[in-house]
């Protein structure tokens, strides 16, 4: 029998302990062997709950047990995580996580230590919850260039994209909804706001690179300035709009944005809706590959990390490559990124904001809506951010544009089909 601790018995540490007993059969036959919870570390007492027998306050008690050969830190934050877990790993434990935090952090020098010490550290459940992303990433795809990933990350934003275009709903009874079906912290401001989701990114794209990614670099938009009629363009031009990251990978540096995009209706990303979350990684070789899934709640999250203990379980004596160091891969200026834009305005005189559409951006299509008197939008050429909004600043000047509004992006995937080699 592999013995085990986990570090925390919140949501995911109390669903660590169902999964584990719910499949403890086939746990032990994919593991090779049995895996038991010897402790359960945290503050807070649970009168009646199974692991009263096993619950400790002394995070020493697990490090100095040398029974205990993995744990599985699920507290969340950065300290004390940070500070358990290289303990951990300095005491010859293997450790697993879900903490983004933690990860996108410090992933680079506790993977070090335990480099050094022929030890794992494992974060499968720090990116996709349930979605296996990290794993296919360092394996299946070891052999490939990865050239970009995109996709949706956080689940509390997707589900109030989706109920914001499907019922109409404003941003704010969106929230409202969600956070009464648990969805939505009280403050949800790292979900609505983009946090999260660059927090992950920041960790695919490290593993990508394997080299550190900062993501306090990534430039980073939320969702709460979005409304009715921003749905209603887009679906005119043939796209839904949905908080995307959106990194590209290049020799020397990564392009790296988190913001609400417009994505065509026909591509899978458009269709990843409600709380889903979904990931496309574009590699030279391998093309494009499609995650999808549950990328949270309690079971999720916690097969996802009983993953990680199967995996480490197979692997105690020896050490599972990870490639990400601590040197820094720099993240280019969102200002330089290349992108459409999709635009959207209240005019006082149509024709001459026509005209001024065609002669500043060289489009000469624009839509107006019956429900939306007096706007328009339309889709501004491929260029750089910095030129756009050079440009977009001086039609708001004109005396026929009476307000501006926020653009939004338009998402495109990378061609491959151009790569030299292929």
């Amino acid at each position: 029998m592999v013995k085990i601790a986990i570090l925390g018995y919140g949501v995911v540490g109390s669903g660590i302990m169902q999964v584990l007993d719910w499949n403890r059969e086939r746990i032990a036959l994919k593991a090779g062997c049995e895996i038991g919870v010897k402790h359960v570390l945290d503050i807070r007492d649970f009168p009646g709950d199974p692991i009263e027998k096993i619950l400790t306050r002394d995070v020493d008690e697990i490090l100095s047990d040398p029974e205990i050969k993995i744990v599985a830190e699920v507290i969340g934050g950065v300290e004390p995580a940070h500070t358990f877990v290289k303990k951990a790993l300095l005491a010859g434990k293997h450790v697993c996580t879900s903490n983004k935090e933690l990860v996108v952090n410090h992933g680079a020098e506790l993977l070090s230590i335990a480099r050094d010490r022929e030890l794992n550290f494992l974060f499968e459940a720090s990116v996709g919850g349930g979605i296996p992303i990290v794993r296919p990433m360092n394996l299946a795809l070891t052999t490939d260039e990865i050239v970009g990933v995109a996709g949706i990350l956080n689940g509390t934003s997707n589900y109030i994209l989706t109920q914001m275009e499907d019922s109409g709903r404003t941003f704010g009874d969106a929230l409202a909804e969600a956070q009464s079906l648990g969805y939505a912290e009280k403050n949800p401001e790292a979900d609505v706001e983009g946090y999260d989701a660059c927090r992950k990114l920041a960790i695919l794209l490290s593993l990508a690179t394997g080299r550190q990614v900062n993501y306090k670099e990534i430039h980073t938009e939320g969702i709460t300035s979005l409304d009715a009629a921003d749905f209603a363009f887009a679906r005119e031009f043939g796209y839904h709009i949905k908080l995307l990251v959106d990194g590209r990978v290049f020799a020397e540096r990564v392009e790296a944005v988190t913001a609400p995009m417009l994505v065509s209706k026909s591509h899978p990303l458009a269709n990843v809706a409600d709380v889903f979350n979904g990931v496309l990684v574009q590699a030279k070789v391998t093309d494009d590959v499609m995650f999808f899934g549950r990328g949270a709640g309690k079971l999720p999250t916690a097969g996802a990390v009983v993953s990680d203990i199967v995996d480490i379980a197979k692997h105690l004596g020896r050490h599972i490559m990870h490639v990400w160091t601590s040197e820094r891969m720099p993240v280019a200026d969102a200002e330089s990124c290349v992108k459409r834009r999709m635009a959207r305005l209240e005019y006082n005189d149509l024709q001459r904001a026509a005209d001024m559409i065609r002669v500043v951006f060289g489009a000469s299509e624009y839509t107006e809506l019956p429900g939306y008197p007096g706007q328009l939008a339309f889709i501004a050429p491929c260029e750089a951010e910095r030129d756009f909004n050079r440009k977009y600043a001086g039609l708001s000047t004109s005396p026929a544009v009476a307000k501006t509004f926020p653009a939004l992006r338009v998402y495109e995937p990378i061609s491959l089909r151009n790569e030299e080699f292929k």
